[in-house]
């Protein structure tokens, strides 16, 4: 069953892809594996693509090989609001117990101005979670909401980054936005603190940082972008890629940095249904290509 989820974030682990998609499942509420997929002869060897919701949020795993880093610059807000859950605040204390595991924490789990209770933390996989008591005020947010944060190169992004997805994707809207003030340097006056915003009636949110960081933007977390046609291939395709030595096996990279995977549900449907001749000939085809072509890997996968 394929999800209606249009933009999903797809995670690029060496060898824990399994392990990290289990220990997900088991402690978020209403999660589960829905899908897995075996490759053979791949760059990085065999390996293993899963698909699976936490909380009801789609997400992809892959197990790739020692590549990529997971780093902060993506993260993921999980939202507790008392107005919905009696039980949030105790709730977020243990999830936060549990993802603190072998993991590390990035802020401390207590009072900020703009939450009573909120605290981000890195698994003992290298994700990032940031959990937040939410001010039951105002617009609902989802429970999962994808974190971009823009440092180095990109710093004071922001904003013009979020306005050029609002341009890209369908059903989209700006929700809230939130400045830096003067007197809190480094960060320059007028840059984002927080801005959230919807893309394909999904939540996303984006800010700018300009503390020391030692990371930025990579493949270790990209935004896979489920298309039926190649039209909505090509469309994605000619308005994010940015840098043409990115462009690899359905992958491009923004001209921000943002790693994008531009990809045909047919793939899924063609996957779960292949003879091991027919996923031979599938894999071969679709590793050779940059942008996918939905005719080739049908007649890859037909033999023809």
């Amino acid at each position: 069953m394929l999800s209606k989820q249009k933009i999903v974030p797809h995670l690029w682990f060496n060898k824990e892809a399994q392990e990290a998609v289990e220990f997900y499942i088991n402690i978020f509420p209403n999660s589960s594996i829905n899908n897995t997929i075996y490759l053979d002869g791949t760059p990085s060897g065999d390996t293993i693509i899963i698909s699976f919701e936490i909380a009801g949020f789609s997400f992809m795993a892959i197990n790739g090989g020692p590549y990529f880093q997971f780093n902060p610059s993506i993260s993921f807000i999980v939202n507790f609001d008392p107005s919905r859950d009696y039980h949030a605040k105790e709730n977020l204390d243990e999830l936060w117990k549990k993802l603190s595991q072998g993991g590390k924490i990035l802020m401390p789990l207590q009072e900020y101005p703009f939450s009573k209770h909120y605290g981000w933390i890195e698994d003992k996989f290298g994700v990032s979670w940031q959990l937040i008591l939410t001010n039951p005020n105002g617009e609902e947010r989802p429970f999962i909401v994808p974190s971009l944060m823009f440092v180095q190169d990109v710093y004071g992004k922001a904003e013009e980054a979020s306005n050029f997805y609002l341009t890209v994707f369908n059903r989209s809207k700006r929700g809230q936005v939130a400045r830096y003030p003067a007197g809190m340097e480094p960060d320059k006056e007028g840059t984002l603190m927080f801005t959230d915003f919807m893309l394909e009636e999904q939540w996303f949110s984006a800010m700018d940082s300009a503390q020391p960081h030692n990371y930025q933007f990579n493949e270790a977390i990209s935004l896979l972008v489920k298309c039926d046609s190649q039209e909505e291939i090509d469309y994605y395709w000619d308005k994010l890629s940015y840098d043409s030595k990115a462009e690899q096996c359905g992958w491009l990279k923004d001209r921000y940095g943002i790693s994008w995977q531009i990809w045909p549900n047919i793939i899924e449907e063609m996957m779960n249904n292949a003879t091991k001749e027919q996923m031979d000939r599938f894999t071969k085809i679709f590793l050779q290509m940059k942008k996918f072509n939905i005719n080739k890997l049908k007649e890859a996968f037909q033999g023809n």
